[in-house]
């Protein structure tokens, strides 16, 4: 755990669009933490005491259980465009869901606590805050739209562009289980999906890693979920949202 440097911070695109004198109101609280795939940010029910910002091509999913044998659904996902925690409860009040890491990498912390302090002090900072609260939640409610209505290919292929825009790359590392576990389906309808990804030159994948082969082919496949996400984002906090 150290300190950020100015190049950390500017890892997250929602710190990164701060002022400087709103960004060194934060820095000095902030601690740097390497994050692996796995890593609880959050329990569901646990008091949120922190706030944590993924950087560069890091990434966590907000998990919602469903209740029935342990099954839970993933709502939202969080990379460097964004933030986990007391940004959006605004204290310590119970986290709904569990937040969990799916790329490794760097994520800042800072306290809840001190973040409040901090927002009370820069109404800038309460301002934009503020903003992202209402993209992370449009992008939850734009989820259950998709859960609802798509099939499992379309959500397939959103989530791996999703996935392909914040690693900044043509590939990254997820098992299939692990996709299967994220889009709330059985293993056996996301491995019908990859092979016809695969055979239809979309994708190639070795183990434990998915590989892009056709970015126009696979947002032709996607449902139109992305697009609306990245629209919003970039009408209430312009240019922090990652396009592949």
């Amino acid at each position: 755990m150290t300190a950020p440097t100015q190049d950390e911070l500017a890892g997250n695109a929602l710190l990164a669009k701060l002022t400087e004198e709103d960004r060194n109101r934060l820095a000095p609280h902030m601690l740097v933490f390497m994050m692996k795939a796995g890593d609880i940010l959050q329990e569901a029910g646990e008091e949120v005491v922190d706030t944590w910002f993924p950087c560069v091509s890091s990434m966590a999913a907000f998990v919602v259980s469903t209740g029935q044998n342990n099954d839970a659904v993933e709502v939202a996902l969080v990379g460097r465009e964004g933030a986990i925690g007391g940004i959006v409860s605004n204290g310590h009040l119970p986290s709904y869901s569990t937040v969990q890491v799916r790329f490794g990498g760097r994520f800042l912390r800072i306290k809840t606590s001190a973040l409040e302090l901090a927002k009370l002090d820069s109404i800038s900072l309460r301002h934009w805050f503020s903003r992202y609260s209402d993209c992370l939640l449009a992008q939850v409610f734009q989820t259950a739209a998709c859960n609802a209505t798509h099939t499992i290919t379309q959500r397939t292929a959103k989530w791996l562009l999703a996935a392909l825009a914040r690693t900044k790359g043509v590939e990254f590392e997820m098992t299939q289980d692990q996709l299967a576990e994220m889009l709330g389906v059985g293993r056996t309808f996301v491995t019908r999906v990859v092979k016809k990804l695969r055979d239809e030159g979309v994708i190639a994948t070795r183990r434990g890693v998915f590989i892009l082969k056709d970015e126009p082919a696979l947002r032709s496949l996607s449902c139109g979920c992305t697009t609306a996400i990245e629209d919003h984002f970039d009408t209430v906090l312009h240019g922090i949202y990652p396009v592949s």
